[in-house]
């Protein structure tokens, strides 16, 4: 049965704590393997999508391994307006706004009982076959904590993909489902992480999202990914694939996410977590890039506004007062 908590916003979910202490405490490096028993729960972050997380609720009936239960976090009642109220085996909850909380509180409700936790951003559309290949990929391979997937097309880059032709290029590839591909492993840092990824419940127990990243986070699967490789293998597998539709309504504002391009990167460096590289080529990329088309900007992206965001964040380095939350005085 589908629950929805009343009213708009719901007091903060707690984080369910462990045996191993504090959200992000290290497990022992001696590791060999992970807990593969247990069925799985997808977990879906949503704020101004309704028609979308709606159809990605139907596609993951539909899966030929559907998931044990689906957890909906939103921020207001709005963004879930529509759901079937009567599914089985799925929670609604109004909480918190923020991805990073929007997680925590999704990974609160699901707790100890299932055996992997898979994330999907709202705007995803997956094979058919995602949850079914993860778990052959985690039971042939105990070593690995975490997956991701090929993402075939990113519509954050362009103007977005509809999703009827999400759905139309998920479909061909799945009518030729090579069960063969490769999976890397300790692959290098970078997009299209965040909006498909699993991981074994018994590989991230006691890890939380940071949630000094705040609203669209910007790097916040970094974090997470980099806290996971402490305990095992991260790996991106060919055998799973999908869709980003890069569905614009939701999506933060130019000069807060331009801001966070900056104070993001700063941080998880201070933190010691991504690698230091990645996180300079990343910030130094996004201001590049907002500035050079800052003078004739594309119609679906806020560069002026990002390049505000940016040297913002530059000055508030420059004083010494750069931190992810001034985020939300912007």
């Amino acid at each position: 049965m589908l629950h929805v908590d009343p009213g708009s916003r719901s007091e903060a979910i707690p984080i369910v704590e462990s045996d191993e202490g504090r959200p992000g405490a290290r497990a022992a490096s001696s590791l060999d393997g992970f807990s593969a028993t247990g069925g799985t729960a997808v977990i879906i972050c949503t704020r101004g999508r309704p028609d979308i997380v709606r159809a990605l609720v139907s596609r993951l009936a539909e899966q030929t391994m559907p998931p044990e239960h689906v957890f909906i976090i939103a921020a207001i009642a709005d963004d879930i307006a529509g759901l079937n109220r009567n599914q089985a085996n799925l929670t609604v909850r109004i909480g918190r706004t923020g991805l990073t909380l929007q997680r925590n509180d999704g990974l609160a409700l699901a707790g100890s009982r299932f055996g992997s936790i898979v994330f999907f951003d709202d705007d995803f559309v997956p094979s058919r076959f995602w949850l079914e290949r993860m778990a052959e990929i985690f039971a042939s391979r105990p070593d690995i904590a975490g997956l991701t997937g090929i993402v075939m097309a990113d519509g954050t880059t362009t103007p977005g993909v509809p999703l009827n032709d999400a759905e139309t290029m998920v479909g061909r590839r799945d009518a030729n489902p090579d069960k063969s591909g490769v999976t890397y492993e300790r692959f290098a840092y970078g997009s299209n992480v965040g909006c498909n990824m699993a991981y074994r419940y018994s590989a991230i127990r006691g890890i939380a999202f940071d949630e000094r990243l705040p609203l669209y986070a910007w790097h916040e699967d970094s974090d997470f990914r980099a806290q996971v490789e402490r305990r095992g293998l991260f790996g991106r597998a060919e055998a799973l694939w999908g869709v980003h539709l890069g569905h614009k309504p939701g999506r933060v504002s130019g000069v807060r996410l331009g801001y966070s391009q900056v104070a993001n990167p700063v941080y998880l460096a201070r933190k010691g977590t991504v690698p230091k590289g990645h996180l300079l080529k990343t910030a130094s990329r996004n201001l590049l890039a907002n500035a050079l088309h800052s003078f004739r900007p594309e119609p679906f992206v806020d560069r002026r506004g990002r390049l505000r965001g940016n040297l913002t964040a530059v000055a508030d380095l420059l004083r010494g007062r750069i931190a992810p939350e001034r985020v939300l005085e912007l």
